[in-house]
């Protein structure tokens, strides 16, 4: 493989999917650098960090010019060939990635332009802008909870809740079986840390057997929610998930709507105590642009992958086909070239054009809507109720290769 020029300042063996590094936090000065002299970047993998994977590494994509035109670029780039997640246990096998393959962010055209548009019934703007009111009330109670204990951990008391509740609330799952995807989500996503127990393939399996059960039930007494409308015909023709496309949908949102969103909210919080002139901006003036800014700083996902599918162009290097290329939104969210002093967290940023959500090509968040509305009203609401809300300990990183994760952040609430 002949790689890129060599980036002085990159250490030898430089691999931004190692978790012992992601646990100390995103390499931005790693990423500023290949920016700068190496955007399109080789980056040799050991054979345990490339488990389940052909080839020997991936092409580290950081520009974010790059990043966009790959995501846009479904002629000559796949998400099906390796699939989306670009580093997985080191157990995984060829034949497990394989499997992976009924996962809508891992399918290519024309599979996944049907899935989605069976998907996105559950997300359509009517459908979420109905659930704000409900979210309020939600936001509100978790935080009279928090409020009761006086202080604890943002993350599991705080953070987390929100989107659990959302998605039980899209999905009509009762609320009291949201802890249940929580453990299992966690399960799935930890397997690098030591501090989660737990088998991630028994989790998944715990997931998808849930979600069956689910789909019976509906399909006994159809209701008006999400899962009704994936599981059943629609007069449109458009048709329904299949029971393997359903089970795996749920594991994604479980994922997809627990994992991303605790982490923006998280990571927000933890901002906006590193500057405290941010939070009392925020308090008095609330910018409408603050979400964007929370959701660009904390780039939840870091890295997502595709495959050439035919011999490419990425900036000046020539990508082969078969070859993997690893998209950095993380450090297309640093882009000099793009956002002014992308190092400083700043919620009146505008524009604001971050690629949190994947970019803008067919694999763009479907729940990126959702997203957005639960971020914003966590902190109007803890703004409202908590705005003296205090840090008492040092966040603690998920160790992991590609989630950009907080698993605890001491705080004194009142």
């Amino acid at each position: 493989m002949t790689a890129s020029p060599a980036a002085p300042a990159i250490p030898a063996g430089f691999d931004p999917t190692d978790p012992d590094l992601c646990q100390t936090g995103v390499p931005l000065d790693q990423f500023a650098e290949l920016r700068r002299t190496a955007p399109v970047w080789w980056v040799e993998q050991s054979p345990e960090s490339r488990a389940g994977f052909n080839g020997e590494g991936f092409w580290a994509i950081s520009k974010h010019a790059d990043v966009a035109a790959v995501s846009k670029n479904s002629k000559d780039f796949s998400s099906q060939e390796n699939g989306a997640i670009i580093r997985f246990a080191p157990d995984m096998t060829r034949e497990q990635v394989e499997l992976q393959g009924i996962m809508l962010i891992n399918q290519d055209p024309p599979d996944h332009t049907k899935i989605r548009q069976i998907i996105s019934r559950g997300f359509t703007p009517r459908s979420i802008n109905a659930q704000h009111d409900v979210l309020v009330q939600r936001a509100n109670n978790i935080v009279d909870e928090a409020i009761a204990k006086g202080s604890g951990d943002f993350v599991n008391e705080v953070a987390s809740e929100l989107p659990l509740q959302a998605i039980a609330d899209l999905m009509g799952v009762p609320q009291e079986d949201r802890g249940k995807l929580f453990d299992w989500s966690n399960t799935m996503m930890s397997f690098d840390d030591p501090d989660f127990e737990g088998n991630p393939d028994e989790a998944a399996a715990e997931i998808l057997v849930y979600a069956m059960g689910l789909a019976e039930e509906r399909r006994k007494n159809p209701q008006d929610d999400i899962i009704t409308k994936l599981i059943t015909a629609d007069v449109d023709g458009h048709g329904q998930l299949g029971e393997d496309e359903f089970g795996y949908f749920v594991i994604m949102l479980a994922v997809a709507g627990n994992e991303t969103t605790r982490n923006a909210i998280t990571h927000g919080m933890n901002a906006f105590f590193q500057h405290p002139d941010q939070w009392e901006l925020w308090k008095s003036e609330r910018p409408s642009t603050m979400v964007d800014e929370v959701i660009r700083w904390a780039t939840p996902v870091t890295t997502f992958q595709r495959t050439a599918i035919n011999d490419v162009m990425v900036g000046d290097v020539e990508v082969k086909k078969g070859e993997r290329v690893g998209l950095y939104y993380a450090s297309a969210n640093h882009d000099e070239e793009v956002f002014t002093d992308p190092n400083t967290f700043d919620i009146t940023r505008s524009p604001n054009p971050h690629l949190s959500f994947g970019g803008h090509g067919a694999h763009y968040c479907i729940g990126a809507n959702l997203a957005r509305l639960e971020v914003e009203i966590m902190f109007n609401t803890l703004a409202d109720r908590l705005p003296d809300i205090k840090q008492l300990g040092e966040a603690k990183r998920l160790r992991h290769g590609w989630i950009n994760g907080i698993k605890e952040l001491p705080v004194q609430y009142v």
